[in-house]
């Protein structure tokens, strides 16, 4: 990859950073490598994350080791149903002594947030987050404030059976670029664990691989990911059969197809390659769809795999 090339002369190995990413995350969160590529991915893409799992999976643990490798500021928010939006974004307090009001920042005003069990909090509350992760800024007192660069949320919820829950809008669902879930760790990792292997002594040992300017530089050659002509019929197609699907009542939107091709160029980027095969879609497309796809009873991540199974057999 020639951008790759130009960078590694200047001191900055792309593919030897990201195989090193993913190998410190690895050793946390264990047998999820396919998991944390998918996370890696979302991040390398400007979005945000959704993680959705039953407790004890390790969300919390794959948001931190994420923040401590990519050398990001990190803050955790246990969101609760009594939780407040200024729990988040911040209040103005007056001070007698200056006789003024001073805003004192919330937990957003850092470069990575932990939104964790988001879906425990009200639609009031998880609607506080709407601006910041579509305009990185907020509004507070008629004043607009911008937010730390590089921004991400990584939210975590628990499965709608379970109680104290709320559904997230479709509108919050679409800001994230990407819902991924952890599942049961492999017969293999759980063994280890039981062996004695800690992810927290692990987490604790995790040094930064990479600053906010080295992640910007890997996030600027994502979009240097090239996708030829027939790539981009091949994304069509796919957007198309979402949208034409007796199966589907809402399909993707433009927003939803082009979150699908950013996020293609980032999982591309990691595998180190310059151009997009149709594997790359293919890889994403269940993270970037299944939360996206409103449908007649039918699981978003069933229907995507069958949509992927259609489109291949209409263009043979």
């Amino acid at each position: 990859m020639a951008s790759e090339e130009k960078l590694s002369s200047n001191g900055f190995a792309v593919q030897k950073i990201i195989s090193a990413i993913v190998a410190d995350i690895g050793k946390v969160l264990l047998g999820k490598e396919h998991q944390v590529k998918l996370a890696l991915a979302c991040l390398l893409a400007r979005g945000h994350l959704l993680i959705e799992d039953l407790p004890g999976m390790g969300k919390t643990t794959l948001a931190h080791a994420l923040a401590q490798v990519l050398g990001l500021s990190y803050k955790r928010v246990q969101f609760t149903s009594d939780m407040l939006p200024a729990d988040i974004i911040g209040v103005s307090i007056f001070e007698r002594d200056s006789g003024q009001f001073r805003f004192h920042e919330g937990p957003v005003f850092s470069q990575l947030l932990l939104a964790d069990e988001i879906n425990r909090s009200s639609p009031k509350t998880q609607s506080a987050l709407l601006e910041a992760m579509e305009e990185h800024q907020v509004s507070i007192d008629g004043e607009t404030r911008a937010l730390p660069e590089p921004f991400f949320v990584i939210a975590t919820q628990n499965p709608l059976q379970q109680s104290g829950t709320f559904v997230l809008p479709e509108s919050q669902l679409d800001r994230f670029l990407m819902r991924i879930s952890l599942g049961y760790p492999t017969r293999e990792a759980e063994r280890a664990l039981f062996q004695g292997v800690d992810p927290r002594a692990q987490l604790a040992r995790l040094a930064p691989r990479i600053n906010s300017e080295g992640l910007r530089k890997l996030q600027s050659l994502v979009g240097q990911v090239k996708a030829s002509d027939s790539l981009l019929d091949y994304l069509e197609r796919l957007v198309l059969h979402s949208r034409q699907s007796p199966e589907c009542t809402v399909g993707l939107s433009p927003r939803g197809a082009l979150a699908l091709l950013h996020a293609a160029r980032a999982w591309a980027l990691i595998h180190n390659r310059s151009h997009l095969l149709p594997e790359d879609l293919q890889a994403v497309l269940p993270a970037v769809a299944g939360h996206r796809l409103q449908t007649d009873g039918t699981g978003g991540t069933q229907l995507v795999e069958r949509m992927m199974h259609q489109v291949d057999i209409i263009a043979a």
